[in-house]
């Protein structure tokens, strides 16, 4: 991998090219079904899946021992009864908010660039948010009682408390996680159908077929396909605003110094397509170089990611001034003091690297040369995802270790298993990942083949130009 991508034919913005000219329709699918259909699994895939699978296998021996013995396993305590579980929700449901933005909003505003990243993003939507589920049930204390917050009839009369925001959380992220699931599939059936008809074996040809539900590719078909899809993505465009805002309403509601603020909504909102697109950028980078994806995942693509990272960093940093501001305006003693004891008490240098990773690092996006880095653009990514990771360990353990009463303060420590749980997480997130690029399309063969249709359209379209012109 060359440190630093050549420099494009034409200026970065609406003339770079969104797909590497000399391709055809039989190209484009040749290349993208080749990746499932015809390739043997490389040496990396099995070593890497190894490895994901291993710590996966730690998360599953980790929740079996928390069910046995309980959450004490946890470093949780009085006053800082939400730890890992919690920064691992919020962190996990972040990430997958990149995937319905890129499929979704991108789709209504027909933004083009999004072809080639919308289908990984939105498994990446789907596996972050099977991570995310996870922790709030864990963190019940008798996860096997979890039904209880669905408001099903039952002989005891007893329903949820509907006024508590983590009820509103099973709303919100069950609904979003149905939606994104819903959407993945309906763009992948005309993909399927593809891979059915190009499969040399019978299992895949039973399995895609299954799948494909019958796909013909008829006009009818088409038809149906654009209106659900449509209707899908006016579904899934507000849950973009709403999944994190209602995520936002867990420290919001209360009156804990540091979560009673109204800028948590459109705060945590922007964090989340910040880390969401930090971690597309973090997949997409390794994924075209392994498999060879440059003249698909073009420098266009990796330059309007980072532009939109460097926007929300920008709301980022805009939200950490405004509560700096809000808690020393109020002239309220309890949010000065939190504001203080971020800056330097004993959880100081958290905050610090905080601020480092996700405002002062992303700065060098100012600057072209810096977005026409592969390397540069990787570094940048894998730092934001860690600073958006302690964004989350900040807002949630140094508001709650100290309390009002100087008597009730403690320090809160990570045990090994809460580590244990929140690496195993990123193995189940890898495990699901490596799965899906094995054995579905990374990237949308039927919108690529729409794309060199236009692209092609356009450039005999100069070339007539000319020769009228000669």
């Amino acid at each position: 991998m060359d440190p630093v991508m050549p420099e494009p034919s034409a200026e970065l913005g609406v003339s770079a090219p969104l797909i590497e000219p000399g391709h055809s329709y039989a190209s484009v699918t040749d290349k993208i079904s080749a990746i499932v259909l015809t390739r043997r699994t490389p040496r990396w895939w099995m070593l890497g899946f190894a490895a994901a699978f291993c710590l996966m296998m730690l998360l599953f021996f980790a929740v079996a021992y928390l069910f046995a013995v309980g959450v004490g396993i946890w470093g949780i305590n009085i006053p800082v009864g939400w730890g890992f579980a919690i920064v691992n929700f919020v962190w996990w449901i972040g990430i997958g908010h990149a995937g319905t933005l890129i499929s979704a909003i991108l789709l209504l505003l027909r933004q083009q660039w999004r072809t080639s990243i919308n289908r990984f993003a939105e498994a990446m939507t789907l596996f972050a948010v099977s991570c995310a589920g996870l922790f709030p049930v864990l963190h019940m204390g008798r996860p096997w009682l979890a039904y209880w917050l669905f408001p099903y009839p039952n002989t005891m009369g007893m329903w949820p408390q509907f006024r508590s925001p983590l009820v509103w959380d099973v709303f919100a992220v069950s609904t979003y996680a149905t939606v994104s699931l819903l959407f993945w599939f309906v763009g992948l059936i005309p993909d399927l159908a593809t891979l059915r008809d190009r499969s040399r074996n019978r299992v895949g040809k039973i399995m895609y077929g299954i799948l494909a539900m019958g796909w013909r590719g008829s006009a009818v078909h088409w038809s149906r396909y654009e209106t659900a899809s449509l209707l899908l993505a006016g579904l899934a465009t507000p849950l973009v605003v709403s999944v994190h805002t209602v995520v936002s309403f867990d420290f919001a509601v209360a009156i804990i110094p540091g979560w009673h603020t109204t800028i948590f909504p459109p705060y945590f909102v922007a964090g989340a397509i910040y880390s969401g697109f930090a971690m597309v950028m973090t997949l997409a980078i390794p994924i075209r170089a392994i498999y060879k994806l440059e003249d698909f995942i073009t420098l266009r693509h990796l330059d309007n990611m980072a532009k939109i990272i460097l926007a929300t960093g920008l709301i980022v940093g805009y939200g950490y001034m405004m509560e700096t501001f809000g808690a020393f305006y109020s002239a309220d003693q309890y949010e000065k003091f939190m504001i203080l004891n971020r800056m330097t008490g004993p959880y100081a240098p958290f905050y610090w690297a905080l601020i480092a990773c996700n405002i002062v690092m992303p700065q060098l996006l100012w600057f072209p040369a810096v977005r026409r880095s592969v390397v540069g653009l990787f570094v940048i990514s894998l730092v934001v995802n860690v600073g958006m990771w302690l964004e989350r360990f900040v807002i949630v353990v140094t508001s709650l270790h100290r309390d009002f009463l100087p008597s009730s303060w403690g320090m809160y420590y990570p045990t090994r298993w809460d580590w244990a749980t929140y690496v195993g997480s990123i193995g189940l997130f890898l495990t699901l990942l490596l799965l899906f690029l094995r054995y579905l399309p990374m990237i949308s063969i039927f919108e690529m083949r729409q794309l060199v249709s236009q692209t092609s359209g356009k450039t005999e379209s100069r070339v007539s130009g000319n020769l009228d012109d000669v």
